[in-house]
């Protein structure tokens, strides 16, 4: 895995700098571990993963629910890591190592898939934000949701510099935010209530391995294509570092976080809002109502940000047009859509996201950093092996999601769609047009 090596210095001052959408970001323009540990901090460390650390803990109770939270975010840190990897030694987006794993068309498919996913992720998130200040403030859902919308598009089409600086702020917002609301839910309580909080009544619908698939499934899709943020890391090693710093740290703050709201029964509506804790802050009174408003825009607009430059980037790839214009015209349809009301489908999004998702990257993986099977330049058009072993891991998981539901589909997607490709590409005999593999370079 080779990065490129041009030679020309980077305009710092130019604000609308090159992202780099149709080849790999030069050395040049690769930037500092803290700068890309920044762009991936703050998309995790959001309320909607509060949300679903709540959910979870209603229905498995604090301890076990805690316990799901981190094997979920063990599981994702090695996923993410390793998918970061890749991204760092070559400065490839997504994108473009689909080319080398599915084909030059192959990639199209998976390529448009993922990059739609995460526009339906800007969508639902951009939405959450009408709803919550619509909750809170009695301001109207639906035109706070375009706003709303309208900003999050203006930051994302100032590129990867600006979604590191939101990163930075939303989850600086977070911590403080967030602690706050724990010390709110504490009145009253002390820590053996947290600790002894069994499940919610009526709970036990999700299982220990579902909540673990809910966890990986909250950030599948951009983290599969974690290389559009972590191929601006100057080499293999920082980018898992920088990836590193969104899991386990940022989800599990937030989820946990969440958990915690759940545990002290301070959630309003645990069963289906989690661990939301805006109503704490805005009851409280004070200084915390205005903050709380500002907190919901950055924070949500972090991780909407970073969704649409996913997307952005992706259809870049295979339009062939600019990453900017694809911004405006995506973020317009995701803001349509929000506007529709799409928060209500929530959980049949993660079921979907967490069976058919994470086989993907798993043939990624073991196809760029175990087989290393056509490392080297992508000269066919359609991969049927990768594909093949994708079909495998997602059929095993949603077997797993309909008949097994202790199990994790995501693990069992992930475990299946490896092996599979291990096993079709391990002969390293090629495909018609395949190159032979070649070794990566150190990183």
């Amino acid at each position: 895995m080779t990065a490129s090596t041009t030679t020309r210095p980077p305009i710092e001052n130019d604000l609308l700098f090159d992202e780099y959408e149709h080849e790999p970001v030069p050395t040049h323009s690769r930037r500092s571990l803290r700068s890309v540990s920044a762009v991936w901090l703050g998309f995790p460390m959001i309320m909607t993963s509060a949300v679903f650390g709540g959910v979870i803990t209603y229905n498995l109770g604090f301890l076990q629910g805690l316990l799901a939270i981190v094997v979920g975010n063990a599981l994702l840190m090695a996923y993410v890591g390793s998918l970061s990897y890749i991204a760092g030694a070559t400065g490839e987006s997504f994108a473009l190592t689909a080319r080398k794993v599915f084909g030059s068309r192959g990639s199209i498919v998976v390529s448009g898939i993922l990059a739609t996913l995460v526009i339906g992720w800007f969508a639902l998130q951009t939405g959450m934000v009408g709803d919550i200040l619509g909750a809170n403030y009695g301001w109207p859902t639906v035109l706070c949701t375009v706003v709303a919308g309208l900003g999050f598009i203006a930051v994302t089409f100032l590129g990867i510099r600006a979604l590191a600086i939101i990163g930075v702020i939303g989850s600086g917002m977070f911590v403080v935010v967030g602690i706050a609301a724990v010390f709110l839910a504490f009145n009253g309580h002390d820590f053996s209530d947290l600790t002894g909080f069994s499940s919610g009544a009526g709970a036990g619908a999700l299982s220990f391995g579902a909540c673990v698939t809910i966890v990986v499934a909250c950030f599948i899709d951009s983290g599969t294509m974690t290389a559009d943020f972590t191929r601006w890391a100057r080499t293999g090693r920082e980018a898992v570092a920088a990836s590193f710093a969104a899991f386990p740290f940022g989800n599990m703050f937030a989820q946990v976080v969440g958990a915690v709201i759940v545990a002290l029964g301070a959630s309003q509506n645990p069963a289906d809002d989690g661990g939301d804790f805006m109503h704490l802050l805005v009851s409280h009174g004070g200084w915390l109502v205005p903050v709380a408003l500002i907190f919901v825009v950055v924070n949500l607009g972090s991780v909407c940000s970073h969704c649409l430059y996913n997307g952005a980037v992706g259809w870049s790839q295979i339009t062939g047009m600019r990453m900017r214009m694809l911004t405006l015209l995506l973020g317009a349809l995701g803001v349509v859509v929000a506007a529709m009301g799409v928060t209500d489908h929530f959980l049949v999004w993660l079921d979907f996201l967490g069976t058919f998702v994470p086989p993907l990257g798993a043939v990624i993986i073991v196809h760029q950093l175990i087989t290393r099977f056509g490392n080297g330049i992508e000269t066919t058009t359609f991969h049927t092996r990768s594909f093949s072993a994708w079909a495998c891991g997602a059929a095993v998981a949603f077997l797993s999601w309909q008949f097994f539901p202790a199990a994790s589909s995501a693990f069992v997607g992930i475990t299946v769609s490896a092996v599979a490709t291990y096993i079709f590409l391990h002969r390293r005999t090629p495909e018609p047009g395949v190159s032979e593999p070649s070794e990566p370079s150190a990183a």
